[in-house]
């Protein structure tokens, strides 16, 4: 009869708002996670730290405020630049076809810029809290001023379009001259499953992609079905200054490597942090159930084993390319993006990185085995 009890009791304790498998509304501002009250820690809170107590400074641009010397400090590539112009993010008055917003990222922060613009957008991943949002001030002040947007970015970036999670959406639509999104067409969330076809609409796009089409660099200007309009000229283009003006950017491109790097990592730190969330919850549920009940502390609830798995299995597939989007030629970008964000990555002692590894490798294999551990290479990326 206890059993029957404790089974029952678990079933409506882990039924609390809160207790599903996937992290809902805004659970993230409750135990343990307490999103809006923790102090974050992560690459840029150490910074304005230090800002604020002397340790660092920022010099100010004439032209381009902080945005130099915060890349700098955040060891952010100025490679990694794209430019979107569809109005849907912040600052969305300063954006347009001929004034796009500019975005920079590496690992771990993402850093947006408008011309003209109040304020320089940031976003950092934080091991306890995901991502965190700031604003830095773009007057010249003895100290940067900075704020933690903990409301304002959290309406569109912590939806289920995020995982429900604070975090990041890149968005494809169709961009009218003002670079207001056509309502009545269609519009895509893009991430590493999306067909390049559904891809960049409403950003500049620089690089190669052999006869991939995609929807980049395309403005629409008439009033026929946006669908229908042809883009070949928005397709290979590795020199944007015809479509806009680049001398008013740190450098000229929008790169599609890039931008294919941003579209893979800006999900993937979604799914990190729902996974970290939804893990944190349930061992946090989990221990409250054993309080209540009086049974040990370490006790594990199959309903526990059960949420933490639903968390981190798409996580995994995510990480492993599952579902990913098959390219049919070879993809080049135009700036030197895909060295520079690969140069600080993991290598052997011998200086190799694991796709120089891979291809050591499958030198030395027997030759009845090289062709295909080459396709099973070039199918996991290492080739």
């Amino acid at each position: 009869m206890r059993k029957v009890l404790l089974s029952v009791t678990a079933a409506m304790l882990l039924a609390l708002p809160g207790a599903a498998d996937a992290v809902r509304g805004q659970d993230f501002e409750q135990a343990p996670i307490n999103y809006a009250k923790r102090t974050p820690n992560n690459a840029a809170s150490r910074l304005f730290a230090d800002l604020e107590a002397g340790r660092k400074t920022l010099k100010f641009d004439e032209e381009f405020g902080y945005l130099p010397a915060l890349l700098d400090a955040l060891r952010v590539p100025r490679s990694s630049q794209t430019l979107v112009f569809s109005k849907t993010s912040l600052q969305r008055s300063r954006i347009a076809p001929e004034t796009p917003r500019a975005l920079y990222f590496n690992d771990d922060v993402y850093i947006g810029y408008c011309q003209q613009g109040e304020v320089v957008e940031i976003s950092a991943t934080d091991d306890e809290l995901g991502t965190v949002f700031y604003t830095l001030d773009q007057r010249e002040t003895h100290v940067p001023l900075w704020t933690r947007q903990t409301d304002n970015c959290l309406t569109c970036h912590a939806s289920s379009s995020t995982n429900n999670v604070p975090g990041h959406l890149i968005r494809s639509v169709y961009s009218d001259v003002q670079g207001f999104p056509i309502l009545s067409a269609s519009s895509y969330r893009t991430d590493q499953t999306s067909p390049l076809e559904h891809r960049w609409g409403g950003w500049y796009v620089s690089g190669t992609h052999g006869a991939q089409k995609h929807l980049g660099n395309l403005v629409i200007r008439t009033h026929d079905e946006p669908e229908a309009v042809d883009n070949s000229a928005g397709q290979n283009v590795v020199d944007l200054s015809k479509l806009v003006d680049t001398e008013r950017y740190l450098t000229p491109h929008s790169d599609l490597v890039a931008l294919m790097v941003l579209e893979h990592q800006a999900p993937a730190h979604n799914r990190i942090t729902h996974a970290n969330f939804a893990t944190r919850q349930a061992l946090h549920y989990e221990a409250e159930l054993n309080r209540e009940l009086g049974e040990p502390a370490g006790k594990r609830w199959e309903s526990t084993t059960s949420r933490i798995k639903s968390a981190c299995e798409p996580l995994v597939e995510y990480l492993l390319f599952c579902d990913e989007t098959p390219l049919t030629e070879r993809i080049a970008g135009s700036s030197r993006f895909a060295e520079e964000f690969a140069a600080p990555g993991p290598r052997d002692k011998r200086g190799r990185s694991l796709r120089e590894r891979a291809r050591a490798l499958i030198a030395i294999a027997a030759p009845e085995h090289r062709d295909e551990l080459s396709r099973q290479a070039r199918e996991m990326g290492l080739a």
